[in-house]
């Protein structure tokens, strides 16, 4: 019994190239994705800091997962549940997915908030 035939090969090697294709066409709208006021800035993290700077690179990475990762994340779940709700399988794994993903979003806005107001010390 052979599990892969040759038709199943070519279709996930012609699947994959078109992965890579479709990702590189997006790198430069993430390149140009960042905008920090009127004109989008590249290779800065936030005003006054540079990508280069340690505090930079991390807030920049919080922004991104809190931002933009965790929340797409959680539609394209919410998306798997209604296709899995319409098939009659179960939902509960891509709704707690879902739901997951936004308690990560949240979180990390929350610690950005907390980082950005409680620059002054406890008092």
């Amino acid at each position: 019994m052979r599990v892969f035939s040759c038709g199943d090969w070519r279709h996930r090697l012609a699947l994959a190239g078109f992965l890579v294709i479709v990702s590189l066409q997006f790198t430069p709208l993430t390149s140009y994705a960042q905008n920090l006021g009127q004109q989008p800035a590249t290779g800065q993290a936030v005003q006054g800091q540079t990508a280069a700077q340690p505090e930079g690179a991390v807030l920049n990475l919080v922004n991104w997962v809190g931002n933009v990762i965790a929340p797409v994340g959680a539609a394209l779940a919410v998306v798997m549940a209604v296709i899995a709700y319409s098939q009659g399988r179960g939902v509960a794994r891509w709704a707690v997915t879902a739901g997951g993903l936004l308690v990560v979003s949240g979180l990390t806005r929350l610690i950005e908030f907390w980082i950005s107001n409680g620059t002054a010390g406890v008092q």
